[in-house]
């Protein structure tokens, strides 16, 4: 995003905190991914991120810039920067990363619903608009919690035939070096980790309770038992909570799936067009999915999806013809899988339709949204 934004001309700054960083101590200044980027000390609250250095930078640069962009709601960093913006008279909008989704607002449930009273409902309010990344996330808020300010610019997908450098400085910038063909080849295939012949499912997300996990594990194993599908491998790319994927790994092993299912852990960016394009399905059963980028990024890889209801894409897919869309459950999600995988054809066609469907999502193309939503606010804002 920063980057898009860089490319057409505009100066972009990130404030966050270090949570998470062992290697950034107190205020850290410093080019972070081509972008100039400030890194503050967390004080208390692991989620809260309580961070007064943070707050303090703020009261004293934030009249400098003409927009800020806040990325996320349940936190002191968020509340703390719209008020420095209230402060100073400086236009902001908020992104609430599908935070106030109705399934998310039940997630502890009584302290977010403490946090939106005293704060998060006036920052929301205050704010010149609220940024959501689809239409169904904007319609659940506006339904839920009565938020009916909010503009839709989804989010964008990488180019893979750009580096950064391109990004940054535009097309006439120097193309840096790359290794001999050859070379880059067997580097990568050296780093992209085991799979099993295709076909294969791909999950490629977080491994979090909300993605409907067990669903799938359940609905592979059933599936597999069928001699149709016996060559069929699910792949399991992501990481979590440890608990958790033990869990995951113990449900496997409780329904004799370990030879067909396979944990691969985290990817890297370079990993990752390697690992989709080898897969058959992309499948996303989430009980809850602001966006889902990982779907995006299979459809550009030609690959078709089989997305829950419950991701806010989900519409957009159907009715551009890239995937199948099942029901919260094992029951629709057999079902959906089954037909998805008995007919190569139709995989192709969807997955052809999907990488046409997913050039809608380039970076360049959501900066010019995004620049328009920021000249939107600052014109009104005077």
């Amino acid at each position: 995003m920063c980057r898009a934004l860089m490319s057409r001309g505009h100066e972009v700054t990130i404030a966050t905190t270090r949570h998470g960083l062992s290697d950034v101590n107190g205020h850290a200044k410093r080019m972070y991914k081509g972008i100039l980027t400030h890194f503050f000390p967390v004080q208390w609250g692991e989620g809260f991120k309580y961070s007064r250095p943070f707050k303090t930078w703020l009261d004293r640069n934030v009249q400098s810039f003409d927009v800020v962009h806040i990325h996320a709601v349940f936190n002191y960093s968020s509340i703390a920067a719209s008020k420095s913006c209230r402060k100073s008279r400086v236009p902001y909008v908020v992104r609430p990363l599908g935070t106030l989704d109705p399934w998310s607002m039940k997630q502890k449930s009584f302290r977010k619903s403490l946090f939106f009273t005293l704060a998060g409902k006036r920052m929301l309010q205050s704010a010149g608009t609220v940024h959501y990344t689809a239409q169904g996330e904007f319609d659940r808020v506006k339904h839920s919690l009565g938020l009916t300010q909010g503009t839709v610019v989804p989010l964008g997908i990488e180019d893979e035939s750009k580096s950064i450098t391109d990004i940054v400085l535009g097309a006439q910038a120097s193309s840096p070096a790359r290794l001999p063909l050859r070379v880059e080849r067997e580097t990568h295939e050296a780093r992209t980790p085991a799979l099993p012949a295709p076909p294969y499912i791909l999950f490629l997300s977080r491994l979090h309770p909300k993605k409907g996990l067990e669903l799938l594990i359940k609905a592979f194993v059933a599936l597999h038992k069928n001699q149709i599908f016996s060559e069929w491998h699910l792949v399991i790319a992501g990481d979590g909570d440890r608990d958790y994927v033990d869990s995951l790994k113990r449900l496997v092993s409780l329904n004799s799936g370990d030879e067909t299912i396979h944990f691969v852990g985290w990817l890297s960016g370079d990993q990752k067009p390697e690992v989709l394009r080898k897969a058959s399905l992309l499948v996303l059963p989430s009980r809850q999915e602001n966006f889902g980028l990982c779907v995006l990024e299979a459809l550009a890889e030609e690959v078709p999806v089989v997305v829950s209801s419950e991701v806010n894409l989900a519409k957009e897919i159907a009715d551009a013809g890239a995937g199948w869309i099942s029901k919260v459950d094992v029951a629709s999600l057999v079902k959906t899988l089954s037909e998805a995988m008995i007919d190569r054809e139709q995989r192709l066609r969807r997955g052809s339709a999907g990488k046409a469907f997913s050039q809608n999502f380039t970076w360049e193309s959501i900066a010019e949204k995004l620049e328009n939503m920021y000249v939107s606010i600052v014109e009104r804002n005077g």
